[in-house]
């Protein structure tokens, strides 16, 4: 990896905190995505919940990928203002939500929306309100292989919901949905245990194809397990965060090979005392799920530490011989990078002169857009 990659020689001055994005890394990282696939973009339906960024969607589709997943009616309709023919919203549309759902399908005739549904009384619910409106709406079943968040169990009767499903005249059942993002460990574990339930969940779809008279598709994955659902038939992976990846995915996922894309820049404001200094990434500038030592990594100097973490402040332990001043900038890679862009109104596009070139705005951060 070249080194201090992630420095900015801009003369643009802006205020700290922000985040940086390296234009290049990030064509690279879609240029690897689709080596994964061997070329045919068609298998892959990336989800936009890392990014959240309109100027992303426009350089999706100059790579040939016209498919996104979603998980806010705000990310959906931010694909469709950017023209993206084919939009799956992956979380269940349920009480304001369903009427958002079909006010943006009624706004966007010419996209191909579809959604998940993982329970009959709610497929009911999307049934009458297509009929309402006239709609006949695209459906997914989610099936929960272990991960215990959404979707109905495949160890209960998922095919009898399909049936019900199909039964729905405002319904269209188009395959299945899965999200293994519980799968952890090394790749080869990983591997085993995505296929073993891929391989059996697949015969079983093979059987409900000869039924119906016509073919399913599955939505399959997220980063943890895109090696192996790239390389089977008829699936469409579902990765985000390769667009930045971050030090989470670096250690936990090192077969895929990835580059860092997104830094968080700040300034040291203060130190109170000879080993110890104070940034502006605080929690409001950095996902902080994670204990202390798994919410960033400073990129400066791996000798600085951070040891406390408060609002608007971070304190960084300096375990190393290089001295900081008040007013240096520091620069971090997040461990989380999902929620950490979500933080921030926008991004600043680094180029490969290392110049701060242009302002990409987070428009789906907002839980609105216009529906």
């Amino acid at each position: 990896m070249q080194n201090n990659w992630w420095k900015i020689n801009s003369e643009i001055r802006i205020d700290t905190p922000f985040l940086a994005v390296y234009e290049d890394r990030i064509q690279l990282n879609i240029e690897r995505l689709i080596e994964a696939v061997n070329g045919d973009t068609q298998k892959l339906r990336p989800h936009i919940k890392t990014h959240k960024i309109g100027e992303i969607l426009d350089l999706f589709k100059t790579y040939n990928i016209n498919k996104v997943k979603c998980a806010t009616i705000a990310e959906a309709e931010l694909a469709a203002i950017h023209e993206i023919p084919d939009i799956l919203l992956a979380y269940q549309p349920v009480g304001v939500k369903k009427e958002r759902w079909i006010s943006l399908i009624q706004k966007y005739p010419n996209v191909a929306f579809s959604t998940i549904v993982d329970d009959l009384k709610s497929a009911k619910a999307l049934d009458e309100s297509a009929k309402k409106s006239n709609l006949k709406l695209t459906v997914y079943p989610d099936l929960n292989t272990g991960m215990n968040r959404t979707g109905i169990s495949i160890h209960k009767n998922w095919i009898a919901l399909i049936d019900e499903i199909v039964k729905l005249k405002n319904l269209h059942f188009a395959g299945i949905h899965i999200y293994d993002g519980h799968l952890k460990g090394d790749v080869e574990h990983r591997t085993a245990i995505a296929s073993n339930l891929f391989f059996s969940i697949n015969e079983e779809i093979g059987n409900i194809q000869k039924k119906l008279g016509y073919e399913l598709k599955i939505v399959a994955g997220g980063s943890n397990t895109f090696p192996f659902y790239a390389t089977q038939k008829n699936v469409e992976c579902s990765p985000g965060t390769f667009v930045f990846w971050d030090s989470n995915y670096q250690i936990h996922l090192p077969e895929q090979n990835f580059e860092p894309a997104l830094v968080i820049v700040g300034t040291i404001i203060s130190k109170p005392t000879p080993s110890t200094f104070c940034i502006d990434i605080g929690y409001k500038a950095v996902a902080s799920e994670n204990p202390i030592d798994k919410r960033l990594v400073i990129l400066n100097d791996e000798n600085l530490i951070p040891i406390a973490h408060s609002e608007e402040h971070l304190i960084i332990e300096n375990q190393g011989k290089n001295e900081y001043a008040i007013g240096d900038t520091i620069y971090a890679q997040p461990y989380h990078v999902c929620p950490t862009c979500a933080l921030y109104d926008s991004v600043q596009v680094v180029n490969n002169e290392h110049q701060i070139c242009d302002q990409w705005q987070v428009v789906a951060r907002s839980r609105k857009i216009n529906i």
